[in-house]
């Protein structure tokens, strides 16, 4: 996939951030800030408004302007998350300008410890880790299984989407979340649900470009 199925992602990532921008926010109030629909929406589309953006000559660079332009754009918890995981998964990209499904698992995995190593979360804390860990793994697997590249990013999809539903029977031990206690469990976490969107996204572009 080259780099501009890689802007293709990111430019379907913030229009469904945006057309869900209502939704993640009603997540975010029952448990957080409500902030996170708004706050997410605003930076993806300060990302498509980046100059370096639409310069970016590699999937990598594609990633890296991102992950910079969240940081700098969102605030909250969320910027600074989704910022570590698209320049993690950037830079472990480099400059291959057509990287294949193994060189993209490493890179979602350098997504996910990028996430884990700044937040502090594990699988079963009630966070956006909950739809990225199992979705690495499915991706994962269905590659060294010999998947097609379809085959792999919709099991990828996938396991985000059941990842972030599963959030809803969790009690949330990390984040704002966590002071309601007991009170957190029946919501699902907001950036479980954006981060089943994004991955939902990648899907949707790869197919587009086949």
């Amino acid at each position: 996939m080259d780099a501009e199925v890689f802007r293709a992602w990111i430019v379907s990532s913030a229009r469904t951030i945006e057309a869900s921008r209502d939704h993640l926010t009603q997540l975010d109030a029952a448990i957080g800030d409500a902030d996170h629909g708004i706050n997410l929406a605003r930076g993806f589309a300060a990302v498509l408004g980046a100059q370096e953006f639409g310069k970016a000559s590699s999937p990598g660079a594609v990633l890296t302007v991102t992950g910079s332009t969240l940081i700098s754009k969102v605030g909250g918890a969320s910027g600074p998350l989704y910022g570590v995981a698209f320049r993690r998964a950037g830079k472990a990209l480099g400059d291959d300008a057509d990287p294949g499904l193994h060189a993209l698992s490493a890179a979602l995995d350098a997504a996910l410890a990028g996430v884990q190593q700044l937040g502090a979360a594990r699988e079963g804390d009630k966070t956006m880790v909950d739809a990225l860990a199992p979705a690495t793994r499915a991706f994962s697997k269905a590659v060294a299984e010999g998947a097609s590249r379809d085959g792999a990013l919709a099991a990828l999809a996938e396991a985000a989407e059941a990842g972030a539903a599963a959030t809803i029977s969790m009690q949330a031990l990390k984040g704002r979340a966590s002071y309601l206690g007991p009170r957190s469990v029946g919501h699902e976490d907001p950036g479980a649900a954006s981060t089943a969107l994004i991955l939902a996204a990648l899907r949707d572009a790869a197919r587009a470009a086949s």
